[in-house]
């Protein structure tokens, strides 16, 4: 029954829409009602159908007829592209499943935060790294508690002190406070061993993106361009998890 993750997933990812667009502002998550973006009428249950209601309404709202922000099926897609990937590695049968979902949507939401706000919540990262280590304890992964809490203060460690020594050379933060904790948390879930490969390949992320930020600008304004660096840890510990569960199946 674990494929039922593929279904339930487009309903994750109208929640996760919620948190990206009201933690960054603080606002109400579960008791402020949906509302269209432009006429602010709150909308219906039939509205919110995840991606069927988008289809039906040939996106636009059904009130005032304005196109509606394809972000909205943008995270369903993503939350079910999540959920597809974490199955098609895991394989049916295995109710780990769960646990990778939990871990890829988390990521996801963090990646996209950080990436329009700069910002990696901690009511976020630091609950991912609890459940990290709860996993230990659940999971037949095989990495045990000592080697996730490890792994946590690792990564937590070495970003900090990157960070700090950046600040103190530079005179500027470079790495902001989440991104240690986000580290943190992915070293719960992928285990010490696997930190480098996750900031190796955050780097490579990062080093991309900094040259599509930069192409068009001048190279002073490039050097101080603030780049999330969130999207791409997240993406290199998604990355690094599922490799694990491959090579363990």
């Amino acid at each position: 029954m674990e494929w039922v993750v593929v279904l339930f997933a487009p309903v994750i990812g109208s929640f996760l829409g919620v948190l990206i667009r009201r933690l960054p502002r603080k606002a109400p998550i579960v008791v402020a009602r949906s509302c269209c973006e432009t006429c602010g009428k709150a909308l219906e249950p039939r509205d919110l159908v995840p991606l069927l209601s988008f289809v039906l309404q040939r996106g636009r709202c059904r009130f005032c007829g304005s196109h509606i922000d394809p972000f909205h099926p943008a995270i369903e897609l993503a939350a079910m592209a999540v959920a597809v990937s974490a199955l098609a590695v895991r394989g049916t049968g295995d109710p780990a499943v769960w646990w990778d979902v939990a871990l890829g949507w988390t990521l996801l939401t963090l990646a996209w935060i950080d990436a329009e706000s700069l910002r990696l919540p901690d009511v976020l990262t630091l609950p991912l790294l609890l459940a990290g280590l709860c996993e230990g304890g659940l999971s037949p992964d095989g990495l045990t508690l000592l080697n996730r809490t490890a792994a946590a203060l690792a990564g937590w460690g070495g970003l900090a002190g990157i960070a700090f020594l950046y600040r103190r050379i530079r005179h500027r933060a470079g790495l902001g406070g989440g991104d240690a904790k986000l580290l943190a948390a992915g070293g719960a879930w992928v285990g010490l061993e696997a930190i480098p490969n996750v900031l190796l390949g955050a780097a490579c992320c990062g080093l991309v993106l900094a040259v599509i930020l930069a192409r068009g600008k001048k190279r002073n304004l490039a050097m101080t361009t603030m780049i999330p660096f969130g999207p791409c840890l997240a993406l290199a510990i998604w990355a690094v998890r599922l490799g694990q569960i491959a090579i363990g199946n």
